[in-house]
């Protein structure tokens, strides 16, 4: 397992964070290429004013084709009594950090939690995250948090499963964090990793005949909204991932400029939890693809148990679950959980994308020795 080597410091993540990927928070650059191109931009607060009409603190734009609305997403914030006059991070405050705090709490065992908590723990923080439900990771397999929770936990990191937050206070010189199983937690600092949600207040959507109310803007399969109006991104609640955005984009501009196409197709939606091991999944978990009504049967393996896990020794924590629509005998879901399983994952969202069978996906020549052979492992456990 990689981790930070010894007397490794802080400073040089931060000075790429701020100088290679962000520019210090600058988005000139961005603005420049777009402008570059030929759009017109505007900086300020816009809504909707009408069909194809939007307003930019006061000035007004009329669109000849169409408005697409890409406005992300917000921290959700939990309602925690004491949280809203406290200063606690949320991720941005944390990748822009100039400095490893002397001490974190973590709110949340999701994605973005536990890959903050790890980051921070590598460069010598001593790090409690704290999670609600029983297991971390909650969307994904049951197996997937309990390997993460033993891989966190060889590595210093407390993790707290099934305990909810009933209050924090801050002293000045760190936080306290009360928990509904009668005892406290403490850091330097507090990170509140609970999510994200979309925001459609202020948007202007009731003059558009939408309800600024809603949990997501709803779209159809060419990401139309309304008329002559796109969405894309977090704001229609498919996922909140960047890939799902540049997706849905890609959709929606071709619609723009009248070329056809297929309708967007959610089946094979991957996602990657880039802690160490990574978590790569594709499809329906298995308690999802119940709740669906399919016939399930699922098969797995362990990474350590295949000849490349046994090749990688340090640092080969890891799973492969498939999970099978029988009927069909095709796979409708899978995760893969080891060092590279972004990357292993490609094969798997191929199979559930395409509906290949799975006695097709047996008979298959898997390169040895690799970390995707153990795929092959996991489909005799489907038997």
């Amino acid at each position: 397992m990689s981790v930070a080597a010894p007397g490794s410091t802080w400073g040089p993540v931060a000075e790429r964070i701020r100088d290679e990927a962000t520019d210090d928070w600058n988005d000139q650059v961005a603005v420049d290429r777009f402008t570059g191109k030929g759009g017109t931009f505007a900086r300020g607060r816009a809504r909707l004013v009408g069909p194809g009409r939007v307003e930019v603190d006061g000035q007004e734009f009329t669109a000849r084709r169409g408005v697409v609305l890409a406005t992300g997403s917000r921290p959700a914030i939990p309602p925690v009594p004491g949280l809203d006059r406290v200063p606690y991070w949320t991720n941005r405050d944390a990748v822009s950090a100039k400095e490893p705090p002397a001490s974190l709490l973590v709110l949340g065992g999701g994605a973005i939690g536990l890959e903050l908590a790890q980051a921070f723990a590598r460069f010598g923080t001593p790090v409690t995250v704290v999670e609600a439900l029983d297991r971390l990771l909650p969307a994904e397999e049951p197996e997937t948090g309990a390997l993460l929770a033993e891989v966190l936990g060889a590595e210093g990191i407390a993790v707290r499963t099934g305990a909810r937050a009933t209050g924090v206070r801050h002293d000045g010189d760190g936080f306290r964090l009360s928990l509904d199983v009668g005892d406290e937690v403490t850091g330097h600092r507090l990170l509140v990793a609970t999510g994200r949600r979309p925001v459609l207040a202020g948007l202007g959507l009731e003059t558009v005949g939408l309800d600024p109310a809603a949990r997501a803007l709803a779209v159809d399969g060419q990401q139309r909204a309304g008329d002559r109006l796109w969405a894309v991104g977090d704001l229609t609640g498919r996922g909140l991932f960047t890939h799902v955005a540049m997706y849905q984009a890609e959709i929606a501009v071709r619609d723009l400029l009248g070329t056809p196409g297929p309708d967007a197709d959610y089946r094979a939606l991957p996602r990657v939890t880039f802690t160490d091991p990574e978590v790569g999944s594709v499809g329906l978990s298995e308690r999802a693809a119940r709740e669906q009504g399919l016939t399930v049967r699922t098969g797995t393996a362990r990474i350590p148990s295949s000849t490349r896990g046994w090749i990688h020794k340090a640092g080969n924590e890891g799973l492969i679950k498939l999970v099978e629509d029988t009927d069909r005998d095709v796979l409708v879901g899978a995760t893969f959980v080891g060092p590279m399983g972004g990357e292993v994952l490609y094969g798997l969202a191929v199979a559930v994308q395409a509906e290949v069978p799975v006695e097709l996906l047996r008979h298959m020549i898997y390169a040895y020795p690799t970390f995707h052979r153990a795929v092959e492992d996991a489909l005799r456990q489907l038997r």
